[in-house]
Formats: C-alpha cells, structure tokens, sequence
C-alpha cells in the first residue's frame, strides 16, 4: 500500500501562494522563498521526498510544472520530479504532456483510493490546495511535510481551507536551517480527540 505525504512551502500565517501584488506567477514559488533557500534546505526537501515517488497533482499545479521541470536538467531534486509518474486530478486528459503521466479518470478521489491500495512509491503531492483539502478530510494523508518560513505574507491562497475537518497531527522530525526554515514533518493520526 502507497503512502500519501504531502509537502508545501508555507509562511507562518499559512499562506503558500502570496497575492495581491505578490502573487506568483509560476510554480517557483514567487520570490517569497529565495532569500531563505539553502544547500540545508534542499538537502532536505530530498530526503524528506525519499528518491522513488510519483506524484499526485492538481491540474494547475501540474501545468505551471510542466512549464518549469523538463527545462531543468541535473541535480537530485529535478531528475526525480521529471522521472516520476505524474498522477493528474483533471477533467482534460487529453492535454496532459509532460510525462510520464496518467490522469485519475472521473472520480478523483476514487482514483487516488485506487493508487493508495496498489503497491508502488509513496505519491507526493506539492501545491494542489484544493486536493489537499479533500484527501485531509478523507483522512487519505499519511504525512505532511511543511518548510514553514519566517516570515508573514498576509493575503494568499492558503493550504488549509476555513472548511477543514478537525484532525490530529503528531511531530515526527524537525529540521531547522541556516536560514530560519523548519522542515516539520508530521504523520496523520486521525479525527481530533474530545478533550
């Protein structure tokens, strides 16, 4: 059975996308992020990710990729992005071309439901508020790996959605870098115990 683990850049008020004048316009993740990047960090973003996974994308996601990733050649963190299959939550296969990839047909989370009970590499899943908030609330998450950053940015598009479902998180690693971003990483426990 598949492991889902979810991963995000996100500034201490939980925002992941800063808007407004701020708002990024492709998947790098504006410049809200340069500044704190680090050899640390990205060593571990790789080790956090393990070196065989697929991907699970929302369909946005998957497109801002697909205009970044293949044009990036070398290093551990890029060979393994465009190496993985890309498991694409839309309702427009057909224009799916950066691969190798394969969409979740029709029923998305039965798709994901399917993926999850097979054998294979653990499905990352980067960005894709949307299919977070969903496979949260289905309970569908195994780990969530957040780089959270020092820093405030207001307005955005948040990783958490107002409409989630209480739910129970324990710590299993933090990591701090240089530059003041902590890699936490938590394992799912389930629906939030009554006090």
């Amino acid at each position: 059975m598949r492991k889902i683990r979810i991963f995000e850049h996100i500034s201490l008020d939980g925002v992941i996308a800063p808007g407004g004048r701020h708002a990024d316009t492709d998947y790098s993740n504006g410049e809200w992020t340069a500044p704190y990047r680090s050899p640390e960090g990205a060593a571990a973003t790789v080790e956090a990710q393990g070196q065989g996974f697929d991907l699970l994308l929302g369909r946005r996601t998957y497109d801002l990729w697909a205009n970044y990733w293949p044009k990036v050649k070398g290093g551990p963190f890029a060979d393994n992005i465009n190496a993985a299959t890309k498991y694409v939550a839309t309702h427009r296969p057909d224009s799916l071309g950066w691969g190798p990839v394969e969409h979740l047909g029709a029923d998305i989370m039965e798709g994901i439901r399917r993926l999850k009970s097979q054998d294979g590499p653990d499905l990352i899943v980067w960005g894709s508020t949307t299919l977070t908030t969903a496979l949260l609330e289905q309970g569908m998450v195994d780990d969530l790996v957040l780089a959270v950053y020092p820093l405030l940015l207001g307005q955005g598009k948040r990783c958490f959605s107002d409409s989630a479902s209480l739910r129970e998180l324990a710590l299993v690693s933090s990591k701090a870098t240089p530059t003041g971003v902590l890699f936490n990483t938590y394992r799912h426990v389930g629906t939030l115990r009554a006090p």
